[in-house]
C-alpha cells in the first residue's frame, strides 16, 4: 500500500500551501505523450 507521507499539504498562511506528492512513473509519462502529442507539432 501507499505510505501515508507521500501526499502532504503544508499551510504557510494567507492561502499559501506547500504540496508534496510522488513523481509520475516513466512509462506513465510516455503513455500520456504518445496518446496526446504536442499541439502545433506538425505545422
Amino acid at each position: 500500500m501507499a505510505a501515508a507521507n507521500l501526499y502532504q499539504a503544508e499551510y504557510l498562511g494567507s492561502g499559501t500551501f506547500i504540496i508534496t506528492k510522488p513523481k509520475r512513473k516513466k512509462h506513465k509519462l510516455r503513455q500520456s505523450r504518445v496518446k496526446s502529442p504536442q499541439r502545433g507539432a506538425r505545422k
